[in-house]
């Protein structure tokens, strides 16, 4: 069974196993951040459809994998928002695979426009209750 495939104009902060095709416009040297889980190293490429681009994260054995001009298929994949934006970030459950070049628009064909955030989704966070800790009470051993 074939996974739906998104356009950019629909995708929402905070969804998991996201797939999309696109074109990769610009590719970003890759990098390593630390992170709460340690060293992690990423690369970022800006890609689009006909309805608009987007700031793509590859995490791990995707980072620098794209290059400008590609027509890839990205799956499994998941958003997060960052300064307004939703972000598409790929990891080690994704994947991306070249696809034909008639499949996606050229650069020229796509929109400036990127995806807005709503606001009530914060990175990081997805959900998360924070624990308050006063309601343990305020014992002491001294």
């Amino acid at each position: 069974m074939e996974e739906e495939v998104r356009k950019i104009s629909s995708l929402k902060e905070g969804e998991d196993n996201v797939n999309v095709r696109v074109r990769v416009i610009k590719t970003m040297e890759p990098k390593v951040i630390e992170t709460r889980k340690g060293p992690r190293t990423i690369s970022e490429a800006i890609v689009g459809d006909e309805t608009g681009r987007i700031k793509l994260t590859l995490w791990g054995k995707h980072a620098g994998s794209l290059k400008e001009g590609q027509a890839v298929e990205v799956s499994g994949a998941w958003t997060t928002s960052y300064r307004g934006e939703v972000q598409l970030n790929v990891g080690y459950r994704g994947e991306v695979k070249e696809v034909e070049e008639t499949e996606v628009p050229q650069e020229e064909e796509i929109p400036e426009e990127t995806p807005k955030a709503q606001g009530s989704y914060r990175s990081g966070y997805s959900g998360y209750k924070k624990r308050s800790f006063r309601s343990y009470g305020s014992r002491r051993s001294y």
